[in-house]
């Protein structure tokens, strides 16, 4: 007996303890955060519904919707969002009494006004980014809120429009403004700092590789090609930890475009890295190594030093101090003397990445609050529109939903008509920014609404009733609203938390408190069968008018990049070296996740040749060799990439004896660095610039 009962299972209880411990410790861990949000969103419910009933505001519940709509996990998010949320609530309320003022009497026009602002929302909610795309959105499904209370049951103006605009936009404000009020009490907040080592780690990383890779000491060119294609895919993911982290600081809000130069600055720093590892790849060993050891030497000890240190405190520590020594080896990289194209090519490229670097160092400077370079500037805000094409869809589904939802409301003359019209809307605009994860979201808000339907019913008609005063409203909105919203904040079950997306959202407007709460079966059941078919609309509506795959998404970016490249080479006067970066930058930020490490490389290559098209036009200014370059860029036009690159051959070997144009020996050299460069791409993506080519 004491062999089974006795010391070996004293033994394994108390191996056994700590392994329990450590795994109850780590679920505390993984738990906390989410709880703690679901308590803080529980919080602005309870407050924004407390300052309604105090206001004696109409319709308390648009607050507390409103206030736990606009909680997210971080503070800049939170934050962010609310203040979008203002300016979409303010432009939908004056778009709706706009359309009243138009449409006073005239049924039909009004709901058909309203159904393409709705597809007008959508159109704008694609093609802007993060927050700016959500207050999109809000302005479209806002509209449709006011709209459900003004219209009559077959959606005529009851002539009160102005005022319930006023009404349900200072509720939605007063919502917005609670939730900001606790969020900013009970979190500290870390968006910068986060996005700072996001940044520094990916800038340490950048210049590492690309010191590996002029020392020719680093991976190989396969395991280097690898590694920049991931880098690209980690500077993607950059730009709504920008958004989060403008949310956090007026003063970072101030300076996004510098944070936006600072991200494309890494795009280029990549691509530069490429073109020197080509390089270097197709020089023989015996006058690679001597060549890139010439631009190494050409750097000062701290360059040199900053591009072999891979810690992102080097570069969190004192960013504008480094940015001067990047500004030092781009001056001596570009007067570095050069005798043979090859070593030109490295040079001025080994400039492009230290360029790419140090606007990655702008960025870091305004982070850690530095005093940043003059070349930091604010600068103007731009949008940058990819491809127009899956906003357009979205639009062309936001109005005929609207509209299906509209005219079953007039022929059926039900009298919840119009909160369906506004759940249709609020589904339609919401989640179509999501694309290839619009339909799943859709399907799990259904069932979120579902589920939200029951637990309403069980509040209002079990817990409440002979229950008086906040204090319990307040207890009962966290049985729901607290395991909701912690559910929400997770991370490892996406489907679960668009169910409690859904639940925290209509739970409010579904409960409908007031300052004399109204226990009415029939009301309730016909508020919840209006909420269920709006959003049984907008799923069914994402079906049918699907949006477009991500593999249809990535060829037609590729497909429109290429498009533009070939006109870039037969156009007389080409854009500046910014806007044809841009255009490509806007392309790569919006490439689908399941995109392939090759269609990321294929963009860069674009952006790549089209800057050296670019910058061979700017050589070629009544320097007298425009005509040999007319018959390259002609035939890269085409899609004869091989006809392109013997073009280029020849003029590189005309080059060589810079007499004939009456060249500067200098100027010669950076026009056959500049060939060399472009046919070390044209040569790798050989297959993509020459896809459509006529047969």
């Amino acid at each position: 007996m004491a062999g089974a009962f006795g010391v070996p299972g004293s033994i394994g209880a108390r191996g056994t303890s700590p392994r329990l411990a450590a795994q109850f410790a780590r679920a505390a861990r993984s738990l906390g955060p989410p709880l703690l949000f679901g308590v803080r969103l529980w919080a602005s419910v309870s407050l924004a519904l407390y300052v309604a009933y105090w206001l004696e505001l109409d319709n308390p519940s648009w607050a507390g919707a409103t206030a736990a709509i606009v909680c997210q996990p971080s503070l800049g998010a939170s934050l962010r969002k609310g203040w979008y949320r203002m300016i979409g609530t303010l432009i939908g309320a004056m778009m709706i009494v706009v359309l009243t003022a138009f449409f006073a009497q005239d049924r039909g026009p009004f709901l058909i006004g309203l159904a393409l602002w709705g597809g007008a929302c959508a159109l704008a909610a694609t093609l802007l980014r993060n927050f700016a795309a959500y207050a999109a959105a809000l302005a479209g499904y806002t509209a449709a809120i006011v709209a459900s209370d003004t219209l009559g049951a077959t959606g005529g103006s009851d002539g009160q429009v102005f005022l319930l605009a006023v009404y349900r936009a200072s509720e939605i404000c007063l919502g917005i403004v609670c939730a900001g009020v606790v969020l900013a009490g009970t979190d500290l907040g870390g968006a910068p700092r986060r996005l700072a080592r996001l940044l520094a780690t990916l800038s340490a990383e950048i210049a590492r590789g690309f010191g590996e890779t002029l020392a020719l000491t680093g991976p190989g060119p396969d395991e280097t090609q690898t590694i920049r294609r991931e880098l690209t895919r980690r500077i993607i993911a950059l730009d709504p930890v920008i958004d989060e982290a403008s949310g956090e600081s007026s003063r970072l809000r101030s300076h996004s475009p510098v944070l936006q130069r600072a991200v494309d600055g890494l795009f280029a720093a990549i691509a530069g890295w490429r073109a020197v590892a080509l390089d270097l790849v197709w020089l023989p060993s015996d006058e690679a190594r001597p060549e890139a050891e010439q631009v190494r030497r050409s750097l000062s000890e701290e360059m040199r030093s900053a591009l072999a240190a891979g810690e992102p405190e080097r570069w969190m520590t004192h960013p504008a101090g480094l940015r001067r020594v990047c500004d030092a080896a781009m001056r001596r990289l570009t007067a570095l003397p050069a005798a043979t194209p090859s070593l030109r090519l490295l040079a001025d490229e080994t400039a492009v990445v230290v360029s790419g670097l140090a606007d990655a160092l702008d960025g870091l400077a305004v982070l850690m609050y530095e005093p940043a370079s003059p070349a930091s500037r604010p600068g103007r805000h731009t949008l940058r529109i990819a491809d127009a094409l899956p906003a357009l869809v979205n639009a062309a589904r936001a109005f005929i939903t609207i509209g299906a939802v509209s005219l079953f409301w007039i022929v059926s003359q039900w009298p919840n008509g119009a909160f369906a019209i506004t759940f249709a809307a609020v589904v339609t605009l919401l989640l179509a920014p999501r694309a290839e994860q619009a339909y799943a979201a859709a399907v799990g808000f259904m069932a979120g609404s579902v589920l939200t339907v029951a637990a309403a019913a069980i509040i209002e008609f079990a817990v409440l009733p002979g229950r008086e005063g906040f204090a319990a409203l307040s207890f009962a909105l966290a049985l729901v609203l607290v395991p909701g919203a912690a559910l929400m904040a997770q991370t490892r079950w996406p489907t679960v938390a668009v169910i409690a997306m859904a639940a925290t959202m209509n739970f409010c407007p579904l409960l409908s408190p007031a300052n004399a709460m109204s226990y009415d079966p029939q009301q309730f059941y016909n508020t919840a069968l209006a909420i269920l078919t709006g959003v049984g609309v907008a799923t069914v509506a994402f079906r049918l008018i699907p949006p477009l795959s991500p593999a249809f998404r990535t060829r037609r970016l590729l497909a429109l990049t290429l498009r533009d490249l070939r006109r870039l080479a037969v156009r007389g006067a080409p854009p500046t070296l910014e806007r044809w970066a841009d255009r490509v930058f806007a392309r790569l930020v919006v490439l689908p996740n399941q995109a392939a490490p090759i269609e990321r490389s294929r963009l860069l290559a674009a952006l790549s040749v089209g800057k050296e098209i670019i910058q061979l036009r700017q050589l070629e200014a009544d320097r007298g060799f425009g005509a040999a370059l007319d018959e390259a860029f002609r035939a890269l036009a085409q899609g004869r990439s091989a006809t392109a690159l013997a073009e280029l051959r020849r003029l590189e070997e005309r080059l060589a004896a810079p007499v004939e144009f009456g060249l500067r020996p200098p100027v010669a050299l950076r026009a056959r660095a500049r060939i060399l460069a472009l046919s070390a791409l044209l040569t790798q993506h050989a297959a993509y610039f020459d896809a459509g080519a006529p047969a």
